[in-house]
């Protein structure tokens, strides 16, 4: 008895259809770190085993994806994603920095920055001062301006 079989072509393609998992974060049982090690292609019959690393990227989940796409649509503009979204200032703010968090990046602060350009011309005037450049005075009035 012969057996109706799918043509070969018509395999492939539902295969390349089949949806995925998504790739776990963290150990389900012990909540450690996980490696992937095999990838394969069906098409070609290739297997490669060995430790790579999973991409900082999996550790998002579905609502981070969802925001982390809408931003780059957005280019970054937090203004449009509130639109795109319909969410206010604040909560976009709190969900760019969850997901910062969540991918290990630290974001630059420009407060951070100024402060240290000041700390930096302060310790110009104060060396001046030691060295003799300038007076006791001119290094108050400079100080003066920096605050």
């Amino acid at each position: 008895m012969a057996r109706n079989r799918a043509p070969n072509y018509l395999v492939k393609w539902a295969m390349s259809k089949e949806k995925f998992h998504p790739i776990p974060a963290r150990d389900p049982v012990s909540g450690g770190d996980l490696y992937i090690s095999e990838l394969a292609n069906e098409e070609s019959g290739i297997t490669i085993r060995g430790r790579f690393e999973v991409p900082r990227y999996s550790r998002l989940d579905s609502e981070q994806l969802k925001f982390l796409e809408t931003f780059l649509r957005c280019r970054g503009m937090l203004n449009s994603v509130e639109r795109e979204m319909k969410m206010s200032y604040p909560t976009v703010r709190a969900r760019l920095d969850s997901l910062l968090e969540t991918l290990d990046l630290t974001p630059t602060k420009e407060e951070v920055q100024k402060k240290d350009k000041t700390a930096e011309k302060k310790r110009k005037v104060l060396d001046q001062l030691e060295k003799g450049e300038i007076t006791a005075d001119e290094a108050k009035v400079k100080l003066g301006v920096l605050k």
